[in-house]
């Protein structure tokens, strides 16, 4: 089978028009249940886009380092540390934007909106930089230990951090949690996310070691598939791995609860099994059965993953800091398509659903082009 595994394309597809959908609410005031991420503990359908999309990045680490033989030499760690810094550097970019864009709109002055304000409260951690640094560690670790031993490397690290987390006790959504209280020492409070209140970063430093695991248990998984040509085999084997995962996840979670804000060890068995059967699925729909004929929307954003995840932010930003006056009102382009357009249209969380699924549609008007002309823009 080709380097290219076209069902791993569709799940890549599938998250990345999930993480926009999920983004772009037309407002966050109205969203349906399962388009919200859990309070806490638990996990809704929102909490399976990231991880998912952590998953493949898994599978495709194993696929392009096969070429070095999984070996760390001056060539395979020049690519590592380019590209898993290219997305920290991206993700920076992408939130100083945003606090220039706000600070501009708001009528404040060009010198905070470039410099001061940005250096005072950019938030160094989000899902571009942990993708960057999970990218680093995950790769270092998969040509240092190779392929094999992906498993027990991803073992050793939730043990580590599930001891972390017991000994400190810190389960509870609090001040005194020890992964707020790292990343507020080294990064800052301002420079911080915020839960309900309090400076708690989801994609925090400490939490950083179990989505490496996470990774690494998606390298595994593509050494399972690509470790042989019989396409039954690897269907199989992806199932039987994902059903042993899921189950040890869902037992776990009496000791240390499914938690995404955490990035907890049973969240990560859960997210790592379901995304395993789902590729499993995929696979045996799209490469066994041929059943193909659907997938063309998702394919065509699992090409360009990271392209069009990021102009989705940057297009965002932009949308939702253009104010114009109408009747008196101040809208944003993003609060007038909502307010004027869709809510009236659909009501309050329809309309806020309508706008999410629209702008995943001009988004594949965008990548579908690219699609067929083979262009893949890699960041």
């Amino acid at each position: 089978m080709a380097n290219r595994l076209r069902s791993l394309d569709v799940l890549r597809g599938i998250t990345v028009a999930g993480m926009i959908l999920v983004n772009n609410p037309g407002t966050w005031a109205h969203i349906y249940a399962p388009l919200r991420h859990a309070a806490w503990d638990g996990c809704t359908p929102t909490d399976l886009v990231f991880p998912f999309f952590m998953f493949v990045m898994g599978v495709a680490m194993y696929i392009s380092y096969r070429k070095y033989d999984y070996t760390l030499t001056a060539k395979s760690a020049g690519h590592l540390i380019y590209r898993s810094l290219m997305l920290v550097l991206i993700g920076w970019a992408i939130g100083w934007f945003g606090i220039f864009c706000r600070t501009m709109s708001g009528g404040g002055e060009l010198v905070d909106a470039i410099w001061n304000n940005p250096i005072a409260r950019l938030r160094f951690m989000g899902v571009l930089p942990r993708l960057g640094w999970v990218s680093l560690f995950g790769g270092l670790l998969l040509m240092l230990f190779k392929p094999k031993r992906t498993p027990y490397v991803a073992a050793v690290l939730l043990v580590i951090y599930c001891i972390i987390i017991g000994v400190t006790g810190s389960f509870d959504l609090t001040e005194n949690n020890i992964v707020a209280r790292v990343d507020k020492a080294i990064l800052g409070e301002e420079h911080m996310y915020r839960i309900g209140g309090i400076a708690f970063d989801p994609e925090g430093i400490l939490s950083t070691i179990p989505c490496v695991a996470h990774c690494l248990l998606g390298c595994f998984a593509g050494k399972l598939i690509f470790g042989t040509d019989d396409l039954w085999q690897k269907v199989n084997r992806l199932f039987i791995f994902g059903s042993i995962i899921l189950l040890f996840g869902f037992l776990l979670d009496y000791a240390f609860p499914i938690n995404k804000s955490l990035w907890s060890a049973s969240y990560v068995f859960v997210t790592c099994g379901l995304a395993s059967l789902l590729l499993a699925l995929l696979m045996w729909l799209i490469d066994i059965r041929g059943k193909a004929g659907w997938v063309v929307p998702f394919e065509s954003f699992g090409v360009n993953p990271m392209f069009i995840f990021v102009l989705s932010g940057v297009l965002a930003i932009i949308m939702a800091n253009i104010r114009f006056e109408i009747g008196g009102d101040m809208y944003s382009v993003w609060g007038f398509f909502y307010k004027r357009l869709m809510q009236p249209l659909f009501g309050d969380k329809g309309g806020s659903l309508a706008c999410a699924l629209i702008y995943d549609a001009v988004l594949w008007g965008i990548a579908y082009p690219l699609y067929k002309k083979q262009i893949y823009i890699k960041i």
